[in-house]
């Protein structure tokens, strides 16, 4: 299932004029005044704002003339002021368990990964919030590549918006069953370096009007940005994972560097204040199982010690290789036993199958086909003489 990056199956990057600026990722506020300034009138302008809106994200249409409830006249307008274009599909990979990984194409001709995963009762899409990522945790591929810029709040609606037209599910409602049901910021990039972007696609997709996805079905993950934690809570209100890894500084320091800024104790501070803490609410805490690093049963004991307090849940995560890591992943049964000793104390404790691995696509590992369908291009580009 498969299908593996090729020449035969990437575009060539062409440079492109700056284009009109896009409705995607715009506040209904922020919608308003972009009307109003090219010449729709104050009165109309919310009525507009609704319908559009309507059409972007209940109906998922990509082009302004289908927008039948709106004068003919208007549509034209709105397309020669304005664009509706989505991120570009570069490279679309299938995993043989189903997962789909996404390789898209943005403005200035940057790329970002997306990976869609389906499960028997709800499918998850791992969006990314920035290009590269700054933080450097030496178990995940993505910090090898280098910040390039955050993502817009347009361009992180766009990686939705390109999965629902893949999947074919627009037009449905709240109580539909969905292909689409859950959002987790697990992909490329630290959401919370990028609050405002963030905060302003959650709140577009969480819009009942629109995509309408739960607010209780979003997972923002976060590698302990301290300052940020509590406007996520006040500001955004979806669920909220830790990327925790280790249980001293020591460790923590060489796999989640942010962790020199703002160490254990000042991130579990925040963690014990965070607005929307409650057993019905709870944190996640993810643990990638390192072998020989992090997973012995000093570690697991200490990690209860260390939340104690705080309505959590640990997801215990394999750790997934990629070509030049350092790190092994633990055997499965030290991965039982830590997780034991994580339920005893009273913590759910499920440990994540690695999805989409043959594709790259599994937790930690998403840049390298980024990577290597860049050269490929370029060498094309090249040989093309463009």
């Amino acid at each position: 299932m498969s299908a593996p990056i090729t020449p035969d199956n990437l575009t060539v990057p062409r440079k492109e004029p700056a284009g009109k600026p896009s409705l995607i990722g715009l506040s209904r506020d922020a919608m308003r005044e972009a009307l109003i300034g090219m010449g729709t009138p104050e009165k109309q302008a919310k009525m507009r704002v609704g319908q559009i809106w309507h059409w972007l994200y209940f109906r998922g249409v990509t082009d302004f003339g289908l927008m039948t409830n709106l004068s003919k006249g208007f549509r034209a307008e709105l397309a020669e002021v304005f664009t509706l274009a989505r991120p570009e599909i570069v490279t679309k990979q299938v995993s043989k368990d189903g997962t789909r990984k996404y390789l898209l194409r943005i403005a200035g001709g940057h790329e970002v990964e997306v990976v869609y995963i389906p499960e028997k009762n709800r499918g998850t899409l791992c969006v990314s919030s920035q290009v590269g990522c700054t933080l450097t945790c030496s178990f995940c591929h993505t910090g090898t590549q280098k910040l390039v810029r955050n993502l817009t709040a347009g361009e992180i609606v766009g990686q939705i918006l390109v999965a629902r037209d893949d999947l074919n599910e627009w037009e449905n409602t709240p109580f539909d069953k969905r292909l689409l049901s859950n959002i987790v910021f697990m992909g490329m990039g630290e959401p919370l370096y990028n609050f405002d972007n963030v905060r302003d696609a959650i709140k577009i997709a969480m819009d009942p009007e629109g995509i309408s996805i739960s607010r209780r079905r979003i997972t923002l993950s976060t590698s302990g940005v301290v300052p940020e934690i509590a406007k996520t809570g006040d500001e955004i209100g979806c669920l909220l994972a830790i990327s925790f890894h280790a249980t001293t500084d020591e460790v923590r320091n060489t796999l989640v560097p942010i962790n020199k800024r703002w160490n254990i104790d000042a991130l579990l501070d925040a963690l014990r204040n965070y607005p929307r803490l409650s057993n019905s609410e709870r944190i996640t805490f993810e643990y990638v199982m390192l072998k020989g690093v992090n997973d012995s049963d000093e570690d697991a004991r200490r990690l209860v010690e260390l939340i104690a307090g705080i309505p959590a849940k640990i997801n215990l995560i394999p750790f997934n290789p990629w070509p030049g890591s350092p790190y092994e992943r633990s055997d499965w049964k030290r991965i039982e036993a830590f997780g034991d000793i994580v339920n005893a104390a009273g913590y759910a404790s499920p440990v994540r199958r690695p999805r989409g691995e043959d594709i790259m696509a599994a937790c930690g590992q998403l840049k390298s086909d980024t990577e290597r369908a860049r050269k490929s291009r370029k060498q094309i580009a090249e040989e093309a003489g463009l």
